[in-house]
């Protein structure tokens, strides 16, 4: 089979409005459920008992959501395969006592999420979009997308050692957005805003979760439009190929072997230690009620779990032209050359021989190229969600993902075959 023409955009087009209908985990994660429920999944509570029955279901918690099809005849020791991703990107989160500013000038407080490149958020026109907490305890997702703060950078006049060497940024003094004039702070503004935007009734809002984002929409580039720029491709772009795949294996329905599932978390960025991060027992917990609403005991959910198999899905590293010895020398993952192996001997990534057969054979079953990524031995490696899934659970875990440029930043760069290419991989995974 080969690959899609460079004229075929129908897939990057769908991730474009996934993308854009997702600026923050809990909004990813309702665009999941939609298409989850086109699909014909169900969403099942976690404080309600769970029947055995057959068919697609999902769970969401916050800004995770785990889905998973249980095809008609499933035996409770029947084996998951898993596609694991992360819904959240490296941001600017509002504090708990946002309103400041100062000289005139209205401010956000904002702290820094995960490992952003603090400069690919200067002078670059802010939304601000998350989730609301009324005073009943319900939540209510707001989504500000149009310019509303910008994070000013210092003229060069007054700061002359800028381009000889190079931009130095203190976290909390160079990162605070602008977003009005104003000489005096008035504690509660930017809280009464969002309550007008969501349209909740002032004073209901007790607590918030709100993040920026930038409101440049994703786009085509290059000569023939060969590449796509856009943000939260890591790891968006895996979650948009996992809920993709999970619905084509579920379609397929009664072929199945195996339970597909789509485990999708948040807290990736700064160490998945949460209830909703891949440390915590969300997805084991679902695992194992799935295991038992089908009458199992504890031996089928130790059968179960021994024949899993999760591919842990991220994005890595392309080989950036620019800097092409800040790679190894012999692993040159090229963009629109297919998903990427990741490998690692320190177990910051889970791929070992037989996870990379398991791989393989995916890939040959779809008719899709793959390359292998492996850190230069002087550059510190990154990790995944996939060493954290293999330890906590037992299962087999392998780590793949897109090979992308500028990770981190306010804006990526990818290939607009790779992700069509990790999503026939994906699908064939699921149905293997």
């Amino acid at each position: 089979m080969t690959q899609p023409p460079r004229s075929d955009h129908s897939h990057t087009d769908d991730l474009i409005a996934f993308l854009t209908a997702s600026p923050t985990p809990y909004h990813a994660v309702a665009s999941v459920a939609e298409r989850l429920e086109k699909a014909g999944f169900r969403q099942v509570a976690e404080t309600d008992a769970w029947d055995g029955t057959s068919g697609g279901k999902y769970v969401t918690r916050g800004g995770a959501v785990v889905a998973w099809y249980v095809p008609e005849g499933a035996a409770p020791h029947t084996p998951f395969r898993i596609v694991g991703a992360h819904t959240d990107s490296p941001n600017l989160r509002v504090k708990p006592q946002p309103d400041t500013g100062s000289f005139g000038w209205r401010q956000v407080a904002v702290e820094i999420y995960g490992g952003p490149l603090l400069n690919s958020w200067l002078d670059r026109d802010l939304g601000l979009a998350g989730r609301l907490t009324l005073r009943d305890g319900s939540t209510r997702l707001v989504n500000v997308d149009r310019p509303l703060m910008r994070v000013p950078q210092l003229a060069v006049h007054l700061d002359r050692s800028v381009t000889s060497e190079g931009l130095k940024l203190d976290k909390q003094r160079h990162l605070q957005p602008v977003w009005g004039l104003g000489d005096a702070v008035h504690d509660g503004d930017l809280i009464a805003f969002m309550e007008q935007e969501a349209g909740v009734p002032a004073g209901e809002v007790v607590g918030w979760d709100l993040m920026t984002h930038s409101v440049e929409a994703p786009a085509y580039l290059g000569r023939d439009r060969e590449l796509l720029a856009g943000p939260r491709m890591d790891n968006l772009l895996s979650v948009h190929a996992g809920v993709t795949s999970l619905t084509a294996a579920a379609a397929s329905g009664a072929g199945l072997t195996s339970i597909p599932v789509l485990a999708a978390f948040d807290h990736e960025e700064n160490g998945s230690q949460s209830d909703t991060g891949a440390d915590g027992p969300l997805l084991g917990g679902v695992l194992e009620r799935s295991v038992f609403a089908r009458g199992g005991s504890y031996e089928d959910r130790a059968r179960s779990f021994a024949g899993t198999v999760c591919l842990s899905s991220d994005t890595g590293h392309a080989v950036h032209p620019n800097y092409a010895e800040r790679h190894d020398p012999t692993h040159h993952p090229k963009v629109d050359g297919g998903p990427i192996l990741k490998v690692n001997v320190n177990n910051r990534y889970a791929t070992d021989g037989s996870g990379r057969a398991v791989f393989a054979a995916a890939c040959e079953r779809a008719g899709v190229p793959f390359q292998t990524f492996v850190s230069h031995n002087s550059m510190p490696c990154g990790t995944t969600i996939g060493p954290i899934t293999a330890a906590r659970h037992g299962i087999r875990t392998v780590d793949i993902g897109v090979a992308i440029l500028s990770m981190h930043s306010a804006r990526e760069l990818c290939g607009t075959q790779d992700p069509a290419l990790l999503t026939r991989a994906l699908t064939a995974f699921l149905e293997g």
